[in-house]
Order: structure tokens, then sequence, then C-alpha cells
């Protein structure tokens, strides 16, 4: 059993955010970051039986900005 999970999150193109974890195939998406945290451990409970799953979500929150020169 894991004790903890990585989701990297990023704006999504179109508007708010959305979380892939990091060596799982899990992914989610929302329109706010509240949201997105609610949507994760729901993803995070469906993927995982109860004694597989991780106790830690870790957010690490991804962004970029283009700077003119």
């Amino acid at each position: 059993m894991e004790k903890e999970i990585i989701f990297v999150v990023e704006e999504a193109p179109e508007g708010g955010y959305q979380a892939r974890a990091l060596g799982y195939s899990i992914f989610t998406e929302a329109e706010s970051f509240e949201e997105l945290k609610k949507m994760v451990q729901d993803a995070v409970v469906c993927h995982f039986d109860e004694k597989d799953r991780p106790k830690v979500v870790r957010l690490h929150m991804v962004t970029e900005e283009l700077l003119a020169v």
C-alpha cells in the first residue's frame, strides 16, 4: 500500500483545472480549485480498494507563465 499519491495540477487551456496522478491512470478536472480537490478525493476512492487506498493525496500545482523579452 502506498502511503501517498501525487497529482500534478495544471490550469486547463479552456479554463478550470485538471489533475493527473503520477504512476496511476487517474485523471480528473473541475471548474474551480476547491471543486478539483473534491474530484481528486472521489477519483482516489473510486480507483482503489479501501485496504489499498493511499492515506495522503498531494497536489503539486504547475503554473506556466510566458515573459516577453
